[in-house]
């Protein structure tokens, strides 16, 4: 089965891309879907934050560059835990160099 995408895009920063994507994967875990968080940035939103209670997130990948730890989205990881959906924010995210892909896509 091939997968679906879904993306959430908006004008500006702070439009509510995170928050509706947020809201549509509670939905889906309400009705019994299999949801996990893949990456998401709350920006410190409490809002944003509380809608991540309850939910499943996959830990961030780290990687070290150039004597410094970036954190990443772990790819294998989401695909390894093998979802029914899986939740990626700022998916336009250009990875720390070294990483296996380029973009977070």
């Amino acid at each position: 089965m091939r997968g679906r995408l879904r993306v959430y895009l908006g004008a500006a920063p702070g439009v509510g891309k995170t928050y509706a994507m947020l809201c549509e994967g509670r939905r889906a875990l309400e009705r019994g879907r299999d949801v996990v968080v893949g990456y998401v940035e709350t920006h410190g939103r409490p809002r944003t934050q509380a809608l991540l209670d309850g939910m499943e997130v996959i830990p961030r990948k780290t990687i070290v560059y150039r004597g410094a730890a970036f954190t990443e989205f772990d790819v294998a990881a989401v695909i390894e835990r093998a979802p029914k959906v899986a939740l990626v924010d700022e998916l336009p995210h250009t990875n720390v160099p070294g990483s296996k892909n380029a973009k977070r896509w």
